[in-house]
This record gives structure tokens, C-alpha cells and sequence, in this order.
């Protein structure tokens, strides 16, 4: 088996890992400031609060365990864009604004693709304890889409697509 027995940690990362931890690191920094945004943009209360728990237990643990990975490998780490301030909502001009059920959906979208990189990165790893980690960003990504989901549904912001009736079963 050579060098892929015993610690998975100590077996090397191929590309495709290395460039799923990257960007998905990449990706991480950006939207703790897109998040940092939309928190100063939105006004119910809810939302602000589901925004904070994002960043807070979802990113920037990830990020410090895919920064650490990458170190230890010596990967040159992305760059971070520097963080937002919190700004008054009522101090943001109402054209200006973002509205509330706009920084759902574009949260609702990320999460969405968030779980599809998280598979493909899953699906192309050799090292079990990247593909575990990766498992994991997965079903956290996934119960904080279900919880704005449900904000959604709460506060009349789910915009469903044409809904099918069966004719034979609802006369």
C-alpha cells in the first residue's frame, strides 16, 4: 500500500484536494464579509440573529480548519478581505437597502451551492479525514439551509415555483 497505509493525515493531498480546500477556504472569507453586509442591511430580527449563528458556528470554524490543513501542507492560504463593521440599517438610504427576503434568497442560494462543492469535493478525496471534514461542513450547510427555509416559509419569503396538483387526486 506504500505511502497510502496507516495515518491518513500523513499521506499527501493530491491537486483536487488541495484545490477544494483552497477554494472552499476562499470561499468561506468572502461571505463572512458578504454576511457582515447583509447583517447591516437587514431589519428582522430573526434573520439578523441566523446570519450571526452562521458566521459564528458554521465559517470561521470552518476556516480555521481548512487554514490549518492547508498550512501544515504548505499551501499558500488565500487572502482575507478585511471584515465589516456593524452599520445602523436605519442609516442605509431604502433604495440603497438590501431588503430582508433579498438576503434570504441570496443565503438560501449560497447554502445550496455550498452543499453541491462540499459533495464534489467529498467524491474526489483519497485522504478520509479531508472527505470526513468535508461530510461535516455538508450537514451543518445543510441544517442551517433547513432552519432559513423555515424562516422563509415564517415570514412570507419563499417564493415557490408553480406548484403541481395531481387532477385525479385533489377534485
Amino acid at each position: 500500500m506504500g505511502m497510502f497505509s496507516g495515518n491518513p493525515k500523513k499521506e499527501p493531498l493530491h491537486y483536487g484536494e488541495v484545490i477544494g480546500l483552497w477554494t472552499s477556504l476562499s470561499t468561506a472569507k468572502s461571505s463572512v464579509v458578504a454576511y457582515q453586509v447583509y447583517y447591516n442591511h437587514a431589519g428582522d430580527e430573526d434573520l439578523k440573529r441566523f446570519i450571526e449563528d452562521l458566521i459564528k458556528n458554521l465559517l470561521k470554524p470552518a476556516i480555521e480548519e481548512v487554514e490549518s490543513i492547508l498550512k501544515k501542507n504548505q499551501v499558500a492560504l488565500p487572502p482575507s478581505p478585511p471584515e465589516r463593521s456593524e452599520a445602523n440599517t436605519e442609516s442605509i438610504p431604502v433604495g440603497a437597502r438590501i431588503n430582508d427576503p433579498e438576503v434570504a434568497m441570496a443565503i438560501s442560494k449560497d447554502i445550496a451551492q455550498g452543499l453541491v462543492a462540499d459533495s464534489g469535493v467529498i467524491g474526489q478525496c483519497i485522504r478520509e479525514d479531508i472527505a470526513l471534514m468535508f461530510g461535516q461542513f455538508h450537514a451543518k450547510k445543510a441544517q442551517m439551509g433547513a432552519r432559513l427555509l423555515q424562516i422563509n416559509k415564517e415570514k412570507g419569503w419563499l417564493i415557490p415555483p408553480p406548484l403541481h396538483k395531481d387532477r385525479e387526486n385533489n377534485d
